[in-house]
């Protein structure tokens, strides 16, 4: 087959196809966009009539994935890190309905939180749900996992999770495409209980799930992504999990290592490997990307004197991304000499397009809410949440999808009046609406603004879920129609936008101000494929 140079993202997302795939379903997040992206502008996937739509939140998504695999076809669930949480209530129950088509769920996870609130671990997840974790240590074996982890998950029966973290997912590397399969026929589950977690039927499937861990663990061990190399020097054994270790073998000539060394790349963790490195080496050095799970395993599992190095004793640091010069450190290489920053080099925080019709919509809130004081605006993850930055200071909170709605709401029943929750159109559709729907049902005073660019803008100009319905969405959800209120942030209207802000902001009631104008990058974006589509 032919050779693609791939991003992380793609190759999982080309191994999909290649693999039989009939679904992705996704919404979007930063590292993980990308997989559904390269789906999306597939020929390949259009022809073979791939579902690819983005969902309204994460939840959604993974549901409509477990939905595709009962029906017997391949999905794959794509998010961010901390989309998992969104969707913790059907990962984890799915782990014990299990899967009929093969289902891959893929978790991207942002070590050094280059665009993310933390530094969750998914693998944490897929340990406690006990599910079959893979986690990739380059990009062929990213594509390749893929086909495998569909192949597991009919084995057994069960959704794979696929963790993969930033540097994974976007770096590039040359991929060799293999073993075309076609989609799957629709076939219903043969148990018609499989799916039905009523008690009775879950406490059997919970032990059907516990009984596989052994099998789980012997597949790790057969199917070559773990492998155990030895080493003449066993002053030291390391364990090496996905990405780090190709860390470890930059630093290492020739691409040996004088340690034993265990590659790590899908669990249940081979404890019999393990056990053998453990047995072997005077010490162990744990390298993973992201939480130390296998080096709190170890210690609880193998605490019989010998010392268990990593991020937990400080041989590691505690946070952040590994890098090669980290794991040089670890093995005791000196590390090179680095100049230090010139003074003149000036911070470049992160801000606001140059007319983003989020500046505006903050200019006339700072100046409607003057009066009352600061500190009573609650924000959203989005682009608005730069709104926090100088010049605006504008909002005093972003702590997950959806937040600002109800954080508001408690603030407001707390006593501070007015309060205002600012959250974007696609946030809104994924995890706005029930909060909404809680203000309404207590009539609390409470301005909400829905910043209505047309996109969901801070990950890439994704299609918003929101557009066209914010209205009629409100109306229904129990707003008044005097009080659902349309502005246009321009400096225009900034007279006219803050005099509407002011009307609301003394309402006592529940109210949504809604700030609309398309966000210039998607505007540009759309007129110059505009012009594309008329010259061809």
């Amino acid at each position: 087959m032919d050779k693609l140079l791939l991003l992380g993202d793609e190759a999982i997302a080309q191994g999909a196809i290649d693999a039989g795939l009939s679904g992705v379903f996704a919404y979007p997040g930063t590292p993980s966009t990308e997989i559904t992206e390269y789906i999306q502008d597939s020929k390949e996937a259009k022809d073979k009539g791939i579902r690819s739509n983005w969902a309204a939140n994460e939840k959604t998504a993974m549901e409509a994935a477990l939905g595709m695999s009962y029906a017997g076809k391949r999905a794959i669930f794509c998010c961010k890190h901390v989309g998992i949480n969104v969707a913790a209530d059907p990962f984890l129950n799915s782990a014990i309905t299990g899967a009929n088509g093969g289902l891959i769920y893929v978790a991207a996870d942002d070590p050094s939180m280059h665009s993310s609130q933390d530094e969750q671990d998914s693998r944490f997840y897929g340990d406690f749900a006990f599910l079959p974790i893979l986690e990739p240590s380059n990009q062929q074996e990213a594509y390749d996992m893929v086909h495998y982890g569909f192949s597991l998950s009919e084995k057994f029966g069960l959704p794979v999770l696929m963790r993969i973290t930033t540097r994974m997912a976007h770096s590039r590397a040359a991929v060799e495409r293999h073993n075309l399969t076609a989609q799957n026929q629709m076939s219903i589950p043969q148990n018609q209980n499989q799916f039905i977690l009523l008690p009775a039927n879950a406490r059997v499937s919970y032990k059907s799930l516990l009984a596989k861990q052994d099998d789980l663990m012997k597949s790790g061990e057969q199917s070559g992504f773990n492998s155990y190399t030895d080493g003449a020097d066993k002053s030291m054994g390391i364990i090496a999990c996905g990405i780090a270790y190709n860390y470890l073998m930059e630093n290492c000539e020739g691409g040996k290592c004088r340690y034993p060394v265990l590659k790590l790349c899908q669990y249940p963790a081979p404890e019999a490997m393990i056990e053998r490195l453990y047995n072997e080496c005077d010490s162990i050095l744990v390298l993973e990307e992201g939480q130390p799970l296998i080096e709190k395993s170890l210690r609880g599992m193998l605490n019989k004197g010998k010392r268990i190095k990593g991020r937990l004793d400080g041989t590691l640091e505690r946070t952040g991304e590994l890098n090669p010069n980290m794991v040089g450190k670890a093995l005791g290489k000196a590390l090179p000499d680095t100049l230090p920053v010139p003074s003149f080099v000036a911070g470049r925080p992160p801000k606001l397009c140059d007319g983003c019709p989020h500046i505006d919509s903050f200019l006339a809130l700072n100046e409607a809410i003057e009066p009352y004081g600061r500190g009573r605006v609650f924000s959203d993850i989005g682009c608005y949440t730069l709104g926090a930055l100088p010049p605006y200071k504008a909002i005093y909170s972003t702590v997950d999808m959806g937040a600002s709605i109800t954080m508001a709401k408690g603030a407001a029943e707390a006593g501070l009046r007015p309060a205002v929750a600012v959250i974007g159109d696609s946030t809104f559709t994924h995890s706005g609406m029930t909060g909404l729907l809680d203000c309404c049902v207590d009539n609390i005073p409470i301005t909400i603004m829905i910043l209505d660019n047309d996109i969901t803008g801070m990950t890439g100009s994704q299609k918003s879920s929101a557009t066209g319905r914010i209205e009629s969405i409100c109306k229904g959800i129990g707003v008044e129609e005097a009080h659902i209120r349309v502005i246009t942030p321009l400096k225009k209207f900034h007279d006219q936008n803050v005099a509407i802000i002011k009307e609301e902001l003394e309402y006592q009631g529940v109210s949504v101000i809604i700030p609309r104008r398309e966000c210039l990058v998607w505007l540009k974006r759309k007129l110059n494929l505009a012009k594309r589509n008329k010259q061809d």
